[in-house]
């Protein structure tokens, strides 16, 4: 069954290449179609084009496949083509004439916007909820060895004294900023599309209102040309929130597999969240976080893949834009595959509390024992000097008992503050 069946049918290579795995996405967006065509039923009946039993009878059937969309007992088999063309069907099989009405006043454009915009909205409420979980996580670690110092690094080189504290609550607090992304991407998702129609709107006297506070939606679209022009846009915008989450994720998985190796040895894992090798007994390989960063290296693209089927398309509807729910359905998959993994895995990572024992990182402490020199009334230009020739003579003596006091510092790491950042954001 097609929507736009004039009693024709299509070449079947034509229709494979045009359908394509839309069946399987459609299943991630069903529940929306059904929540979008509910409320454009009552839409109907409030304006007349329905009356009172027709629009129960649809409601009521509407809820009823919701459930088992819910429940997974909803497929869309190959002889539909997609989501609207099997709940149509659904509706017209239960009902008669009544379901065939449920097409009243739209079209397959406007039913695929706003039920991608109701999809977008909860999958980045959901995103956002993951990301607060493994923010929580971090902060607690941060608490708990934010006395255990760690050696930081510029150009890969020994720089300064670092510590746990530091290293885990700057991912926490990096992933508040990426979470101003998701924000901005859930407000352009949060505009209700429905009415807009094949993008120029419907001569029926529709209630945009009505479905706009039906559906939950802050405000609507109002232009029908401009809710048209969102498509592709709205899963763009989710894309850019997802980068900068994956981005900030890459970084630490790449941290954690430079201070897993024995060259470095800041952590460890138990045997059951690592892998071995098939011909060294010895390797305890650190997979997930290598598939963390490689996927996170892969979502941060995602952008750029949809602003090259999106871009330079004139306004109105082409066919290109169905090609932007298989890159933003999978990689919303990813990003939360990668949140859960990262927040199960980190919930049991053990650190060396004897990093710096190792006289290798004795030049960690230069510069605090520079600033002493400083503090005690020597100008800094000559204790800088002072401080390279005892270190190229091999006469310097770090000073260990370092004290760092002001705001995010690793004497004092502003936690409660970074919460409250948070908890601003939520």
């Amino acid at each position: 069954m097609k929507l736009w069946d004039k009693g024709f049918s299509t070449d079947k290579k034509i229709d494979h290449f045009t359908v394509g795995n839309d069946r399987e996405l459609d299943l991630h967006l069903a529940k929306y179609d059904v929540i979008a065509s509910r409320a454009h039923a009552k839409m109907l009946g409030k304006i007349g084009l329905l009356t009172d039993k027709e629009t129960k009878a649809l409601v009521a059937e509407l809820d009823s496949l919701k459930s088992r969309i819910e429940k997974g007992t909803f497929t869309i088999e190959d002889t539909f083509e997609d989501m609207h063309s099997k709940i149509e069907y659904q509706l017209i099989l239960a009902l008669g004439d009544t379901g065939k009405k449920i097409h009243t006043a739209r079209s397959r454009n406007d039913q695929v916007l706003v039920a991608m915009h109701l999809y977008l909205k909860d999958e980045l409420t959901e995103i956002k909820s993951q990301t607060k979980t493994l923010f929580d996580v971090l902060l607690n670690l941060a608490e708990e060895h934010k006395d255990v110092l760690l050696p930081g690094y510029t150009h890969l080189q020994i720089a300064m004294p670092s510590s746990f504290g530091l290293w885990f609550s700057a991912y926490a607090e990096s992933l508040i900023d990426d979470l101003y992304f998701i924000d901005a991407a859930y407000k352009v998702a949060d505009q209700n599309p429905l009415g807009s129609a094949a993008g120029y709107g419907s001569s029926f006297p529709i209630n945009r209102t009505f479905t706009t506070k039906e559906m939950g939606f802050e405000t609507m679209k109002y232009n029908v040309v401009a809710a048209q022009m969102g498509r592709g846009k709205v899963e763009k915008a989710t894309a850019f929130g997802m980068a900068n989450i994956a981005a900030t994720l890459s970084k630490m998985a790449m941290d954690i597999c430079l201070y897993m190796s024995q060259n470095f040895d800041f952590i460890s894992f138990p045997d059951e969240l690592t892998t071995g090798s098939s011909i060294m007994p010895h390797k305890k390989n650190p997979d997930v976080f290598e598939l963390v960063r490689g996927k996170c290296n892969k979502l941060q693209a995602v952008p750029n893949q949809l602003t090259l089927v999106i871009n330079n398309l004139p306004s109105g509807y082409h066919r290109d834009l169905q090609l932007v729910k298989e890159i933003i359905v999978p990689a919303i998959q990813e990003m939360k595959a990668c949140l859960e993994i990262l927040t199960f895995s980190l919930k049991e990572i053990k650190v060396n509390k004897g990093i710096l024992e190792d006289p290798k990182y004795d030049y960690l402490f230069s510069v605090d024992t520079l600033n002493e020199l400083v503090q005690n009334g020597m100008p800094f230009r000559d204790a800088y000097k002072k401080m390279g020739q005892e270190i190229q003579q091999g006469t310097f003596t770090p000073k260990r008992d370092i004290s760092h006091t002001h705001e995010g510092s690793l004497g004092n790491l502003c936690l409660d503050e970074i919460r409250e950042k948070m908890k601003n954001i939520l």
